[in-house]
């Protein structure tokens, strides 16, 4: 038995490893976002000051295992057998659901993922144990309290975070403006000199105070003379950054990567416990058992872990290793930290969440709120109110998200809330903190418009709720997994290790594939970057070519696929071709959000000549998705109903008409890839001649079915049906084929001309 037990502890190391690189993915939002996002450097040299802090935190830190080893449980009552059970079931629970998370782009917490997967595997394990007539309480098995203390953590730091982050930006703002380089003179020494002395605060409490080197004396030093550093401090730095910006330094870009460095630091040297501190507590676990001679799993108490942990300097500064790896290779990482730049964006961009009934209301109440503050506010005071926050004059660098002293605030605010947090022994999580002040921040800004807000609240209640559904996740999940492996023993732990192999395996190869599609997205991001007009719109072209291409190509393939179904009455492809005709209704959707964000960054007389024709073939797109769906819907109705197959008789014509529809959608294809447009009109011209076609067979029909077998009817009224979209579709086409002649003729300019979409 003791040779299985290694092989558990080794396969828990195994997991540590991967666990630390989708964690350093999931938590590399807390600290890079910020610089990422305001272009305060290279993406490389962000990702250079990022890792040395995390492997300067991650190698001197003590570890803070306990919570892992004694925080929850109570060990004194749990057997060997118990634990590594339950450490079996935490780590395969937290590789699955963090990697998830991240592949989904989804920030989450560490912290509160490892908290609830020992409470769900410890309470199951507790309700088994007092099941089999032990004489203790839930409470003398479990640390209720540090469970309720966290719970309490994410509520409050939610809260509080937004809110501070709404009031600093909004402060901030009022005195730099967004044209804030003409306000830096005597003003950046100051606001440098605070924000240094903050993260020098943040530094002092949060990130340094669990090093390995930092001894009692020395902490109970600095508490007692917080005071005179922080004073210390701010003198030394005000002199300095006003020195700095005399010298032509940007000390905004110099406090953003203080702050990047210092976050990551004491991401690494705090939260090294939710990555490695399971498999250490069970190798801990594993030695003690084996020095006492090894015997019953079952029945040795596991008392020793209510000692101090005493990490080997060895494994510290090997995870370390593996989380900076992870952070300079992880694609994952950039996917997570998108959602967070993403809904803090100062510029329109793709906007990743949907439309939701709550942002919706909201919506419509702050609109109301901020029309009545505007009728109470004196107009001296509203027009000064505009000139601080006129967004027109924002400076940014050229693919940057927000500016730096956005910048600067997200990362200050953030490390200081964190310290005070830790001040009041308040278990504030990075993630949460980090993220709320970043949404604060941004409302403050006014970067959630009329015609973004709806989605970024969405966005804001879509990760709230993934933090919620986090700990929910975790609890159930870890205690499911810990009970079939303390019934089914160690053949359910062999199964679920091969499992969670195999998810990691799949789940990587999916988001190769995720991420392959997202890459197409490039040209809409330089659209939105060129200050080129004469270039944005070859671009745009370009990318409305490449988009409505894409349809075309799904739309023939969809046809050819439904109809094939219908004849051969395959009720499974109808059914997976209506799941993809609903996909792409979003996909166009989308497409279409973003288009009409590129829109407007052509030159007025540019936007006002082609904007019907975009919208006309967007529109479209749109219909003859419409007339696909309804020929799926009533195809698999009838094939659902096993009703009679459509009669050999009238396979032949539908085959050519098919035939007919097919090449049509090949040669617009064609037309699109070719970009020659001289070819249009006789395209148009076949469609009209398809039309003809289905019109003749449908008034065929009209007389067959007073002469047929009645038991045909209701396939013959499907038949129709098909006909009749087939032919709705045909004249879209039709329509679209004119839109797009329109869009790609240089010469429309000269030539106005009235926009007659039915012609």
């Amino acid at each position: 038995m003791e040779i299985l037990f290694l092989c558990v502890v080794i396969f828990l190391f195994v997991l540590a490893v991967f666990d630390l690189s989708v964690g350093v993915s999931n938590d590399a939002v807390n600290f890079l976002n910020s610089a990422i996002g305001s272009k305060a450097a290279s993406f490389k040299r962000i990702l250079i000051v990022a890792s040395i802090g995390v492997f300067i935190g991650a190698s001197l830190s003590n570890g803070m295992m306990d919570i892992a080893r004694h925080g929850i449980f109570r060990p004194e009552h749990f057997s060997f057998y118990d634990l590594i059970c339950i450490f079996m079931a935490v780590m395969v629970t937290d590789i699955i659901l963090l990697d998830i998370f991240n592949t989904l782009g989804m920030p989450t917490s560490t912290t509160v993922s490892m908290v609830f997967e020992l409470l769900g595997a410890t309470f199951v394990v507790a309700l088994i144990k007092m099941a089999g007539g032990i004489d203790l309480g839930l409470n003398d098995l479990i640390n209720t309290e540090k469970a309720l203390s966290v719970i309490f953590g994410i509520f409050l730091s939610v809260a509080v975070a937004f809110f501070f982050g709404t009031l600093v930006q909004f402060l901030s703002r009022m005195i730099f403006s967004f044209n804030y380089r003409s306000q830096l003179k005597w003003k950046i020494g100051i606001f440098g000199g605070i924000c240094a002395t903050a993260i020098i605060y943040f530094m002092l409490l949060k990130g340094a105070k669990d090093m390995a080197f930092m001894t009692s004396d020395v902490k109970e030093w600095i508490r007692h003379n917080t005071g005179l550093i922080l004073i210390c401090s701010l003198g030394f730095f005000t002199v300095l950054m006003q020195l700095l910006h005399v010298l032509k330094v940007n000390v905004l870009k110099v406090i953003v990567l203080m702050g990047t460095f210092s976050l990551a630091m004491a991401f690494a040297g705090n939260d090294l416990v939710n990555f490695i501190g399971v498999p250490l507590s069970g190798l801990s676990s594993y030695q003690d058992y084996v020095a006492n001679g090894g015997g019953d799993s079952h029945g040795f108490l596991m008392g020793s872990l209510n000692g101090p942990a005493d990490t080997p300097v060895y494994f510290l500064i090997g995870a370390g290793l593996i989380m900076v790896i992870s952070l300079a290779t992880s694609r994952k990482t950039r996917n997570v930290a998108k959602t967070e730049i993403g809904l803090g964006s100062q510029q329109g961009g793709e906007e990743m969440f949907g439309s939701s009934r709550i942002a919706r209301s909201l919506v419509r109440r702050v609109l109301s709120i901020i029309a009545w503050v505007e009728r109470v506010t004196p107009p001296r005071v509203r027009r000064w109110f505009g000139r601080r926050f006129n967004v027109d004059e924002t400076i940014m660098d050229s693919g940057a998200a927000f500016d730096l002293i956005r910048g600067s605030v997200n990362l200050v605010l953030a490390g200081t809330l964190i310290a005070l947090g830790t001040s009041l022994k308040l278990p504030l999580s990075t993630t949460f903190v980090t993220f709320m002040v970043a949404m604060g921040t941004s409302l403050a800004d006014r970067a959630w418009g009329r015609e973004s807000a709806v989605f970024r609240i969405t966005g804001v209640i879509s990760v709230i709720g993934g933090w919620f559904l986090t700990a929910g996740v975790a609890f159930v999940g870890a205690g499911i997994i810990v009970a079939a492996m303390h019934y089914g023993g160690h053949y359910v732990m062999f199964a679920l290790a091969a499992l969670t192999i195999f998810l990691i395996i799949r789940s990587n190869r999916r988001f190769k594939l995720k991420r392959v599609e997202d890459n197409g997205d490039a040209l809409f991001q330089t659209i939105l970057s060129t200050d080129d007009k004469a270039e944005t719109w070859n671009l745009f072209l370009m990318y409305i070519t490449e988009q409505q291409q894409k349809f075309m190509s799904f739309a023939s393939e969809s046809y050819e696929r439904i109809t094939s179904a219908f004849i051969g009455e395959r009720a499974g492809v109808l059914g997976k071709s209506e799941n993809l005709l609903l996909r792409q209704k979003d996909i166009l959707k989308s497409a279409r959000r973003k288009e009409t964000l590129c829109l407007r960054q052509l030159s007025h007389e540019t936007a006002i000549e082609k904007n019907a024709w975009f919208y006309l073939s967007n529109n479209c797109c749109m219909g003859i998705l419409y007339n696909l769906r309804r020929i799926n819907e009533v195809c698999r109705e009838h094939v659902d109903n096993n009703f009679c197959p459509l009669p050999s008789g009238y396979v032949a014509d539908f085959e050519m008409i098919r035939g007919r529809v097919g090449t049509l959608f090949a040669d617009v294809l064609a037309v699109m890839s070719s970009g020659m447009t001289d070819t249009i009109p006789a395209l148009r011209r076949r469609c009209d001649e398809t039309k003809d076609v289905i019109s003749a067979t449908y008034h065929r029909l009209q007389k067959q079915i007073h002469e047929g077998d009645p038991a045909a009817m209701t396939v013959i009224y499907v038949y129709v049906n098909v006909l009749q979209e087939t032919q709705e579709m045909v004249s879209g086409i039709r329509k679209y084929l004119r839109a797009y002649a329109k869009l790609c003729d240089s010469g429309y300019s000269s030539r106005p001309t009235a926009v007659n979409p039915v012609s």
